[in-house]
């Protein structure tokens, strides 16, 4: 993988030029992305690199795979959509626009599955291609694992940042709810759709998003001896695999010996209510969202969008605010969880990537999250028996996303390259 902040380093030491950075970029992925489907549309190389070589900024130098449900004024945004081919938007969305004042080039738009939702897309993991990379945002995880970029942009509606990093083994960052803008992006539920970023490590993804949002947002030290981590199983926790259950487990006995408090925490009822909300609130948007597709062009929608959308049209406006009654009483009592502890930790995922194409993973243990708008880490380092990734999520109180991302990358560092169980014969 290419890391962010070594690429930044390599360039301040004059050892590369960032017209040379980004050509490494396009070489691995010209070399990488026949097997891996990572992205939907490159950039003219030339044009790009002639960007690079007159960039300034505080991202001058790198190279960005942009999910393409975000709008880029000179390449096509089909949103994983074939109702869309070909689509040519006016002007970048707004974080499209933050990346190139900053300096970013946009190197291509990384694959999505239709409209940012469960249909598979045709993307493979780089750790094992017979695997899904996860989703939707299946591109933007598979180009950072396969080092094709250095960083990626995608978003989150149920778990669809959190469970791809992990799937793929890399970091995955998923801000408090609206830190970034979400303005030219393709809407599919206005209450949850998030941005989110892709990186090799945490320390990376931190710093790239401090870079661009001029935010304090770069780790920082912490002191395990004042640090509070709640062991969160959630409701769910039989849903975890075994192997899945031993890495978070794992992970707090390491952070536990490393002097941190590990506190148990139950899931509040008020929290498991939320979770199962989070269907019925996302489809009456959706259906409103997407409204335009189902109407005009139903038989183009895969089977599993339109029974969503259908479902969400057959809510009552009565039952979709009696959801979000129930949304707003968990953020209230997650925000109370964080009065005794400082983070929590729990799965990042069920398991490993599963086997094959024809699905992107449950995101059992994200959706609650992005319904309460908290910030979530994926930290990448512990693998299974077959070497593929386990991922384990650290989230922090609304707003406090310095403070998920630090604890996250003191994790990363502790973990190492940890495996679970015996090498499979």
């Amino acid at each position: 993988m290419q890391s962010f902040l070594s690429i930044l380093s390599a360039i301040e030491r004059g050892e590369v030029t960032p017209r040379q950075a980004v050509a490494k970029c396009f070489d691995a992925t010209a070399a990488k992305d026949a097997e891996i489907g990572a992205f939907r549309t490159m950039a003219d190389r030339e044009t790009t690199l002639a960007a690079a070589e007159q960039a300034s900024g505080p991202l001058a130098g790198i190279a960005v795979g942009v999910k393409d449900i975000f709008d880029t004024h000179d390449m096509p945004t089909e949103f994983g959509s074939a109702i869309h081919a070909g689509n040519r938007p006016a002007a970048d969305a707004a974080i499209v626009a933050m990346l190139r004042a900053k300096g970013a080039v946009v190197a291509g738009k990384t694959v999505t599955t239709e409209f940012a939702f469960l249909q598979p897309a045709d993307t493979r993991n780089p750790r094992n291609p017979a695997h899904t990379p996860g989703g939707s945002s299946s591109g933007s995880a598979a180009a950072v694992a396969a080092g094709m970029v250095p960083i990626a942009i995608g978003t989150q509606t149920g778990g669809s940042v959190i469970r791809p990093a992990a799937y793929c083994g890399v970091a995955g960052y998923k801000p408090s709810f609206r830190l970034l803008p979400m303005v030219g992006a393709k809407t599919f539920s206005w209450s949850l759709d998030t941005a989110g970023f892709f990186a090799a490590g945490v320390a990376d993804v931190a710093a790239f998003v401090a870079r661009l949002t001029g935010r304090a947002l770069a780790v920082e030290p912490v002191d395990p001896s004042s640090l509070r981590i709640g062991l969160y199983r959630t409701s769910l926790w039989e849903e975890a695999a075994p192997d899945m259950q031993a890495a978070v487990e794992l992970a707090t006995d390491r952070a536990g010996r490393a002097g941190a408090t590990i506190v148990e925490v139950d899931e509040p009822s008020a929290l498991s209510a939320a979770r199962a909300a989070h269907l019925e609130l996302q489809n009456f948007e959706a259906a409103m969202a997407l409204a335009f597709e189902y109407d005009n062009h139903r038989d183009r929608l895969s089977d599993v969008l339109r029974q969503n959308l259908e479902q969400g049209r057959q809510t009552t406006p009565e039952a979709y605010d009696e959801k979000r009654r129930i949304a707003r009483r968990a953020r209230r009592e997650t925000g109370a969880l964080f009065e005794t502890v400082d983070v929590l930790l729990t799965p990042a995922a069920t398991g490993a990537a599963p086997e094959g194409l024809s699905s992107t993973g449950s995101p059992v243990f994200n959706k609650l999250w992005t319904l309460t708008g908290n910030p979530c880490i994926n930290v990448p380092g512990i693998t299974d028996a077959s070497g593929m990734p386990l991922g384990v999520q650290v989230l922090a109180r609304f707003g406090r996303d310095r403070m998920a991302l630090s604890v996250a990358w003191w994790l990363q560092a502790l973990l190492g390259d940890a495996r679970i169980g015996a090498q499979k014969q």
